[in-house]
């Protein structure tokens, strides 16, 4: 069903935005830290026209149609993201029409690679074309997380929706989520990155990771710090008790490898940091699970992987590794059937290739 089929006219304009991957500096966005993501080929498209009904939203993906009859109520699912949106695009001053809203997207989700901030940040270009807005690309992303925390629930940082509205698929885009000052890179010498489902997925507002949330808030107190972002030292972390000492910990050295990865170091040492931040995110952060560590086993241990890691808050969802340009593919295939065949169901996201199961 196209736009034209649901809402009996053509489209005004349509805008997208791209997922992300995290190579590094993972659950350090809402401590304030440093990460280090980048853009994904796989986009979300938003089209919008006026509507004469009320605000209408309808996604491809899920065959859903979803009609705003009370503005005091919070839709669910899909919609929440685009009335988040809205609703804080009016808190923001601006007067925003009734809007028939037409959703398709390329971008997995419940893999780790924020398919929500590409609909926010889509959703929202969107409008700022069809309204003219006075709006950037920075208070794009920070409308977008407002609405996402506000309407859709989930208490997430920054980190996302800046990806979204600003990196691209051939750099890396390096973020201080404190000040939101931010580089452009270049990926680490005659590399890439291969992303591969592995077919856990995962649900933030119901997994552990608002509870990660307040760990890290405790102990920041405890240290006597408005975010741990102000420590510098892991050692600092011993102070703690169990588990807050084991959060501080990860936090700390994933921030501190982020800064290492920034300053242009080789492959070989970008694949290790990677490699200690999954160990990290595994044993002190407590967010994998064994398919994703089965999955990261097996991309580190195939020859050519110069690192691996889960991304995303982690209870399912993703792992990206760092490979040489070139190699992707072959390398991709070679670990889904070593990942098949230890009992699980994964899938090639990035490069965007169809791999025979049985090869």
């Amino acid at each position: 069903m196209t736009f034209q089929q649901i809402f009996n006219q053509l489209p005004e304009t349509q805008a997208s935005a791209s997922g992300r991957v995290n190579l590094l500096g993972e659950h350090t966005d809402y401590n304030d830290g440093f990460v280090l993501p980048t853009a994904i080929p796989q986009q979300t498209i938003v089209q919008l026209g006026f509507s004469e009904q009320g605000h209408q939203f309808y996604s491809e993906n899920l065959q859903e149609r979803v009609k705003i009859l009370d503005i005091n109520h919070t839709p669910s699912g899909f919609a929440s993201y685009i009335f988040g949106c809205i609703e804080v695009l009016k808190q923001a001053g601006y007067r925003i029409p009734p809007l028939n809203v037409y959703v398709k997207s390329s971008v997995p989700m419940g893999a780790g690679l924020s398919s929500s901030a590409a609909l926010e940040v889509a959703t929202l270009r969107a409008i700022r074309q069809l309204l003219d807005l006075p709006i950037d690309d920075v208070e794009i992303a920070q409308l977008a997380q407002q609405g996402e925390i506000h309407y859709a629930g989930v208490q997430c940082s920054i980190m996302d929706q800046m990806a979204a509205s600003l990196a691209d698929t051939q750099h890396l885009l390096f973020l201080d989520t404190r000040t939101l000052e931010r580089r452009v890179l270049l990926f680490p010498d005659g590399t890439t990155t291969l992303v591969i489902d592995s077919g856990v997925p995962h649900t933030l507002a119901t997994s552990g990771y608002n509870q990660r949330r307040l760990e890290c808030q405790e102990a920041a107190n405890l240290l006597g710090v408005q975010s741990l972002r102000d420590i510098t030292d892991a050692k600092v972390a011993e102070t703690l008790p169990e588990p807050l000492n084991r959060r501080v910990r990860h936090v700390v050295t994933e921030d501190n490898r982020v800064l290492e990865a920034v300053q242009g170091v080789t492959p070989e040492v970008f694949g290790e940091l990677m490699n200690a931040s999954h160990a990290s995110l595994r044993d002190d952060y407590e967010v994998s699970v064994p398919a994703l560590d089965t999955l990261v086993e097996i991309l580190q241990t195939t020859p050519g992987v110069l690192g691996a890691r889960l991304t995303g808050a982690g209870f399912g969802g993703a792992c990206v590794a760092l490979v040489p340009l070139g190699a992707e593919q072959a390398i991709a295939t070679q670990v889904l059937k070593a990942y098949n065949n230890a009992g699980y169901t994964g899938k090639i996201l990035v490069p965007n290739i169809e791999v025979d199961d049985a090869a």
